[in-house]
């Protein structure tokens, strides 16, 4: 067994966080040789719903896990922590603009921003899930000025496996077969679900960018995927958000052997995009890193539906000047 690494999980006592910490503790982020510190982190009035958690935890009784702290003092949660998720934050509800979801969300991802540059490790990898995540994750990374931009994510992965998955149902085959799918930009309605250079079972299938199916269907599916399971199910993506989140840890900590779409600082990209923005873009994962995938041609179509989600990325970033 290596020695125990510190997770901190924000949000704690929520739907996503319940979704995934249980299967944190059982391995399936870091291995089945990798002991961990849970340390859960939520608002005070939430502390014993929280305690429920950590009971039960106690009762799965896994081996991985060496300790659990429940906390709502972030110098306390984020202390020494190795790997942060970032998943609490404000709903959007009914009448608010997505302005005003940014800058409550703000105050929030602020101080959690000081508190990981204050106290965690130098080295820890931070996915930031609470939404608008792009953004949220734009301003934490401001305020850890200490840790390094890139180890400071914003959570794209949903997007991804639900593109790999309308894929794997159009051509009727295993989410195993199809590989090199993109989705860039930020996590909203404006992202760009890319199948320029995508694989199914081994063969290149661009020549679907030109099928109806692929704008009329396919893009729309994926941008609008969370509306639709709420429409569905009446609640938001949780367990799926969860699995997201697991997923690109896991991968970001022990590599992955396809493309990968992480939301990232886009200072020095090669592709184009405006700087000082976190900005989805495909990415490869090996030795505890991730890369951008260079010599990447946009046709003029696709960079057109590039061009809006970064422009709604800048109208956000600019809309929260005062919280960087």
């Amino acid at each position: 067994m290596n020695d125990p690494v510190n997770i901190a999980i924000t949000g704690a006592a929520g739907n996503i966080a319940y979704s995934a910490i249980f299967r944190i503790a059982s391995g399936d982020m870091l291995g089945l040789d990798q002991p961990i510190n849970l340390k859960l982190i939520d608002i005070e009035p939430a502390m014993n719903s929280l305690k429920g958690v950590k009971f039960e935890l106690e009762d799965c009784a896994f081996p991985l896990i060496n300790s659990i702290t429940t906390t709502f003092d972030l110098n306390v949660g984020f202390e020494e922590c190795d790997y942060a998720l970032l998943i609490g934050a404000k709903p959007r509800m009914k009448g608010m603009e997505r302005k005003d979801l940014l800058k409550d969300n703000g105050r929030i991802f602020k101080p959690q921003g000081k508190a990981i540059n204050a106290v965690a490790n130098k080295n820890i990898k931070i996915l930031v899930v609470g939404n608008p995540a792009n953004t949220n994750a734009l301003i934490a990374m401001h305020n850890a000025p200490s840790i390094n931009p890139k180890q400071f994510t914003s959570m794209m992965r949903l997007d991804h496996d639900r593109s790999l998955a309308q894929v794997a149902n159009k051509y009727k085959t295993s989410v195993n077969e199809v590989k090199k799918v993109i989705v860039w930009g930020n996590h909203s309605n404006t992202q760009v679900p890319d199948l320029s250079y995508s694989e199914v079972c081994g063969k290149n299938i661009k020549e679907i960018i030109n099928e109806p199916w692929y704008t009329s269907d396919f893009i729309p599916r994926v941008q609008n995927r969370g509306a639709e399971i709420i429409e569905a199910r009446g609640l938001s993506s949780a367990a799926s958000a969860a699995n997201a989140a697991i997923t690109h840890m896991r991968d970001w900590a022990l590599g992955a052997n396809d493309w990968l779409s992480i939301g990232q600082i886009s200072n020095d990209n090669p592709f184009g995009i405006s700087d000082n923005l976190m900005f989805s873009f495909p990415s490869i994962c090996k030795n505890g890193s991730y890369e951008f995938i260079k010599n990447i041609n946009m046709s003029e179509k696709l960079n057109d539906y590039i061009k809006v989600t970064e422009q709604e990325l800048i109208q956000e970033r600019d809309s929260v000047l005062d919280l960087l």
